[in-house]
């Protein structure tokens, strides 16, 4: 029996994959053979070379799946999980690297705390730079509260059950607890999905999320250049959770823009000292749309 099952979902990651399974190998503190590791393709080009390469880096055990389409981030995870067999899900994304040791301690908590629902850890952008991303407020809250909020319990890596989620790149989750809830959204193809799994798992089995800061993996965003399309698709997914919610429509793009504005001034603030006038002009974009939306 498996006590973990790692499931990751990639689409012409053949960059990324290997070194983050060969973190895996490095930083397993339980033996490998308690570790099923699960990949679903969403169609890259060059997969059976990828799929072939795999099998010889971790062996017979591996699940490797091949998605009938692409039917997005959720959906790979949903079939990636559906063929697993262990009682705790490690969802990974391919650019995510291990940076310490990183199975016994979230198993543990579950194996000795039935209630417990998800496992977060730290985020990093390198070893030394650490990420603002570990977990952010549900955005179904007012947007300056959220943006002070965050700001604060990220300065001081104090986490808030009832109110933040974790990334999305890096959790551990209890099986049953996740599929009694349905899964991820298939309906959204990529984006904003934390919130949503938050707010379904905390409304069914209470807020029962644990953070370890003492538990790092890197995220290989740093090089994340600024993009509307990004920032729409953020917003429009969230929305879209917001409504399946029950969350009112008015009051979500109330809430956007009080955040949008917080980002743009913060932006102004800092282009004074970096001269990088990039990122204002987007989130000066996003504002706009966002009035015309509302």
């Amino acid at each position: 029996m498996k006590r973990v099952s790692v499931v990751i979902v990639t689409y012409n990651s053949e960059q990324d994959i290997f070194d983050c399974i060969n973190s895996i190998r490095k930083y397993a503190d339980i033996p490998l053979e308690d570790i099923e590791l699960v990949v679903v393709d969403n169609g890259s080009l060059k997969v059976d070379r990828m799929f072939d390469d795999l099998y010889e880096l971790w062996g017979e055990d591996i699940v490797l799946l091949k998605n009938t389409h692409n039917g997005g981030y959720g959906q790979g995870n949903n079939i990636g999980i559906r063929h697993s067999s262990a009682s705790v899900i490690l969802i990974m994304n391919p650019d995510v690297r291990l940076a310490s040791p990183f199975f016994a301690k979230p198993l543990n908590a579950f194996e000795s705390d039935p209630k417990l629902c998800m496992y977060g850890m730290k985020q990093m952008l390198t070893e030394k730079r650490e990420s603002r991303s570990s977990f952010m407020c549900t955005l179904m809250m007012n947007g300056y509260l959220r943006t002070l909020l965050e700001a604060v319990c990220n300065r001081l890596d104090y986490y808030i059950p009832r109110w933040q989620y974790f990334s999305g790149s890096c959790f551990f989750v209890r099986r049953d607890m996740f599929e009694d809830v349905g899964l991820f959204d298939e309906s959204v193809f990529m984006y904003g999905e934390e919130d949503d799994i938050h707010w379904r798992l905390m409304h069914r089995w209470g807020a029962y999320f644990r953070y370890d800061k003492n538990m790092r993996y890197l995220h290989l965003t740093s090089e994340r250049q600024p993009d509307f399309d990004y920032e729409m698709n953020i917003i429009q997914a969230a929305l879209k959770h917001h409504a399946k919610n029950g969350y009112p429509l008015e009051k979500s793009l109330h809430h956007f823009r009080q955040i949008y504005r917080c980002r743009y001034w913060r932006e102004r603030f800092l282009m004074t000292t970096k001269g990088d006038n990039s990122r204002m002009k987007v989130l000066q974009r996003v504002l706009d749309k966002l009035k015309e939306m509302y």
